[in-house]
């Protein structure tokens, strides 16, 4: 409501909740089925009280402070009409159409709606007026609450009095306070309404709650709110066989047989109207607020048709039992208390008293222990048994092995399990420990395909860092691969040189330059390889340092390559330590390449030009096709010496 909410009621057939509220003073419709407002309609006043003619919304009447009442139907508002007295309730008797209201004079006024017209009235004992009326579906008695604290019951076909009772006087038989009271203020009921045809309660202004039954004038029951506050609605829950009395602070709920209290609603705003949804353990709270309170109670019954997932969503959420003992206390009996010298603390603060012992505080208990038995063998050795056992269960989780299958993915939860996130270390303990995810690491049934589409939909930044990941074992595979090639070339040479030295003794003389001009190419090229080594492949070769080959005849020249890869791999170390202590700009300039230029900006900010140079290998492929051209230009033959001989005589 835009400021506040006056009334609230559930149609008969349980389809529709209709709320009135103010300012500017309107009711709302709600459909159930759809969970959202069906309409809203605004009136000229505030409505006092209502009630649903039907069993939906086509049939309503408003009783509004201004002394109108307004009666609508499925379209709107169909009439309005005014009655002599300001209204304060009413009630409709279904036989015979008639409509009851409750009005600040003595009177209360029949209206029938068959007829349209008003009827005689019922003329009541009240001297100020009638606050509460209503009748109960199987006999029809009707009763009505005045403000001098009785309760007056009539018969609707006679129209005669059958009945008083007069509940200030039995309030005042079992309380000798009110009589003190009552001089003051009167003793008002505000609140009336049937459990059962038998059973009928009443709430004064006073905060009791009196329940009668209806052939006895003499109470069964008084309730106490002990609040002072006046009693505003009524209602029995008959499947719990509870009572909820509400006043404009709080909303108590308590048995009907007993009295005993069984819990109790508080809210920092005032209470105006109280709806129990029939069957089930949902009621609404009409407050002083802009929202209407709604609360569901899974001990008076079950979630109603329209929102049952709340049974569900209840029992998830259900309360474990409190343990039965305390964490950082220990139960001592009262012979431990004299072996260790504590007898004197009984009845002090520091135990608390329990069954046939006591709980203290478990740090003074170890204390108090150590003192009284510092060389207690038996808790020694306890102890150390304790100790022991807890190592070697941290030793076998260490060296636990990894599984094969998902492996990425334990790695991940173990590292989850240690983060300070209590959340994500709690999922991740949970997804480790509970035997039904335990296939997930050991059946391949269940392992995760890192390529497809829907794995890197879901985890992108996974996939991302999987891409990664393997990019970066690529690159180090290369290199690997680069270095033992270069190792491999190496030894190549070493071992081929003997063999070539044998054989260049009958070979002509142009064939040993070509293969002495080969071979200093891959001189050259096998230094360049060794000059700029990697630094994974100098600490591979530290790391691994091989079997001393066999010494085998070798060249002059094998020996200067393996002399100058020797040395160049120490050279490399010694320029590697000048360049750590080199500073940044003259590292800068030596990495200026001849073809590049780079500028110094400022805020930090470089410019770099640079060549494309062109790729060795299509220069390459250019000059061994210009050199198939030029050979095929050498060899070729002319045809003009076979045109005399095959000449193509001409037809006669």
């Amino acid at each position: 409501m835009p400021d506040v909410s006056g009334c609230v009621r559930v149609s008969p057939d349980g389809r529709y909740i209709l709320a009135t509220g103010t300012y500017k003073p309107r009711v709302k419709c709600y459909e159930v089925a759809a969970l959202s407002l069906k309409f809203e309609r605004c009136f000229d006043s505030e409505v006092i009280q209502f009630d649903i003619l039907s069993d939906d919304y086509s049939k309503l009447v408003f009783l509004q402070e201004d002394r109108y009442v307004e009666f609508h139907s499925q379209a709107g508002r169909w009439f309005r009409m005014r009655i002599p007295k300001f209204g304060r309730d009413l009630t409709y008797h279904y036989p015979s159409c008639d409509l009851y209201i409750a009005a600040s004079g003595s009177e209360i006024y029949r209206l029938n709606l068959q007829q349209g017209r008003f009827l005689n009235s019922l003329q009541t004992e009240a001297t100020t007026g009638v606050n509460k009326c209503a009748f109960h579906p199987s006999h029809y008695l009707f009763v009505c609450g005045t403000e001098d604290g009785r309760v007056e019951a009539w018969d609707p076909r006679s129209r005669h009095r059958v009945g008083t009772l007069d509940c200030a006087a039995n309030m005042a038989a079992e309380n000798v306070q009110l009589n003190e009271f009552r001089s003051v203020k009167q003793l008002g009921v505000t609140a009336l309404t049937y459990s059962d045809a038998l059973t009928l309660g009443v709430g004064t202004q006073t905060g009791q709650v009196l329940l009668y039954d209806i052939r006895s004038n003499r109470p069964l029951l008084i309730k106490d709110h002990n609040d002072g506050y006046a009693i505003r609605d009524l209602e029995f829950h008959d499947s719990s066989g509870m009572v909820l009395s509400m006043s404009s602070k709080i909303v108590k709920i308590w048995e009907k047989a007993t009295g005993e209290p069984h819990t109790s609603i508080e809210s920092g705003v005032d209470y105006n109207d109280l709806c129990v949804v029939p069957q089930s353990g949902m009621l609404f709270l009409a407050t002083e607020d802009t929202k209407m309170q709604t609360y569901f109670l899974p001990s008076l019954g079950a979630a109603p048709r329209w929102c049952s997932h709340l049974d569900a969503l209840i029992e998830e959420l259900e309360e474990e039992e409190a343990p039965t003992q305390y964490d950082d206390y220990k139960f001592v009996t009262e012979d431990e208390l004299k072996q260790l010298g504590l007898h004197d603390l009984i009845g002090s603060d520091m135990l608390r008293a329990v069954m046939h012992g006591y709980y203290m505080d478990l740090r003074l208990y170890n204390k108090a222990k150590l003192i009284a038995n510092p060389f207690d063998y038996n808790d020694f050795m306890k102890r150390k048994v304790k100790q022991k056992i807890s190592e070697e269960n941290q030793r076998g989780i260490q060296t636990k092995k990894l599984p094969n299958i998902n492996r990425d993915l334990f790695e991940r939860l173990l590292e989850d399990k240690q983060e300070k996130n209590k959340k994500r270390a709690k999922t991740a303990e949970t997804l480790l420990k509970d035997d039904r995810f335990s296939n997930l690491f050991s059946s391949t049934d269940f392992q995760i395909d890192k390529d497809s589409v829907e794995y890197q939909l879901i985890n992108p930044v996974l996939s991302r860092m999987d891409k990664k990941k393997k990019k970066q074992k690529l690159e180090e595979e290369e290199e690997e691969r680069a270095f033992l090639e270069a190792r491999g070339d190496l030894e190549g040479d070493e071992s081929s040189d003997s063999d070539s030295i044998m054989s260049d003794f009958g070979d002509d003389k142009p064939e040993k330059e070509d293969r002495e001009d080969s071979k200093l190419k891959q001189e050259a090229e096998l230094e360049r390889k060794m000059l700029k080594p990697r630094k994974r492949n100098i600490e591979e070769v530290k790391a691994s340092p091989g079997k001393k080959p066999e010494p085998k005849p070798q060249s002059s020249k094998t020996q200067e390559i393996t002399f100058r890869s020797a040395n160049s791999l120490t050279e490399l170390k010694a320029n590697r330590k000048k360049l750590e202590k080199m500073p940044l700009s003259e590292r800068l300039g030596m990495e200026d390449s001849p073809g590049e230029s780079i500028k110094q900006h400022s805020f930090g900010s470089r410019e770099m030009n640079y060549v494309i140079k062109k790729a060795p290998k299509f220069e390459r492929m250019r000059q061994q096709q210009k050199e198939h051209q030029e050979e095929r230009r050498k060899i070729r033959r002319s045809t003009n010496k076979l045109k005399g001989k095959f000449r193509i005589k001409e037809p006669l």
